[in-house]
């Protein structure tokens, strides 16, 4: 089992706190099969004249929401392991700025802490503040990971459009600083209408952002978010794009059963 970078650093009354949903996605890039999966697709060993995409250029991995960094830590420290290799770079956007300082020292230490057993590891560029991926390039992507705030909600009253500039979201009066930070907490679950509002605004980006041929992206869902309807949405993207879910929580009842849905390019 490959070790779970420390979040002792996080200040989780502003961040999101690694939890099952976080662990269920640590759980699904390190399984057997999701780990076949990406060597397979991502490894720059294969053989050429078995394969047009050439040895597999570096692959880029991006995390939208990366809260306590805990995700985007793990898939940098153990990219070879991941992967098959070590020259990854990876890129995470928050809306949250305090989560993006955090993941940030996440991230740092946990490749600390790699290069202490004479481990390689792959390379961050950073961690923007962002509202999902909007500052990422098209077809740049090669792998998403998102863990979405899923819980169903009243209707989010937050717009991006009307407030790019989350003025909304001011660090500076001190004495509106716990509604702020709780408003900063609230963004990392709560997910409003089906708990969708935001999930599908990002699966709005992704056939743009991903990588033609061999994009892939790891979605989080809850029951109630209707993961069915998301692979069915999904499929009709185009002939070439498959779903399935493949890794689950072992809840059974209630929105609160998690499954980790792919999305790639065939």
């Amino acid at each position: 089992m490959l070790p779970t970078p420390s979040t002792a650093h996080v200040d989780t009354n502003r961040i999101y706190e690694p939890a099952e949903d976080s662990f269920l996605l640590l759980d699904t890039l390190s399984s057997t099969s999701e780990t076949q999966f990406l060597k397979q697709r991502f490894n720059s060993n294969r053989r050429i004249d078995t394969d047009d995409r050439l040895n597999s250029p570096t692959p880029l991995i991006l995390e939208v929401g990366t809260g306590s960094g805990v995700v985007l830590a793990f898939i940098t420290a153990h990219a070879e392991t991941l992967f098959g290799r070590p020259d990854v770079l990876t890129l995470g956007a928050d809306i949250n700025p305090f989560a993006c300082q955090a993941t940030e020292e996440t991230i740092k230490r946990a490749c600390r802490e790699r290069a202490g057993v004479g481990k390689e590891y792959g390379k961050c560029l950073g961690v923007v503040n962002s509202d999902l991926a909007r500052t990422v390039r098209p077809g740049m992507v090669d792998i998403l990971v998102f863990n979405p705030p899923y819980v169903p909600t009243s209707p989010l009253t937050w717009d991006y459009e009307s407030d790019p500039d989350q003025t909304s979201l001011t660090l500076d009066s001190s004495d509106q600083r716990y509604l702020e930070d709780s408003r900063l907490l609230s963004l990392s679950y709560a997910g409003g209408i089906d708990g969708m509002e935001v999930t599908d605004r990002l699966l709005e980006q992704i056939p743009s952002l991903l990588t033609k041929d061999r994009g892939v992206a790891y979605i989080l869902l809850c029951r109630q978010n209707k993961p069915d309807d998301v692979m069915k949405r999904v499929r009709t993207w185009g002939s070439n794009m498959s779903a399935e879910i493949v890794k689950q929580s072992g809840k059974t009842s209630g929105w609160e059963k998690l499954q980790v849905i792919r999305i790639w390019c065939t």
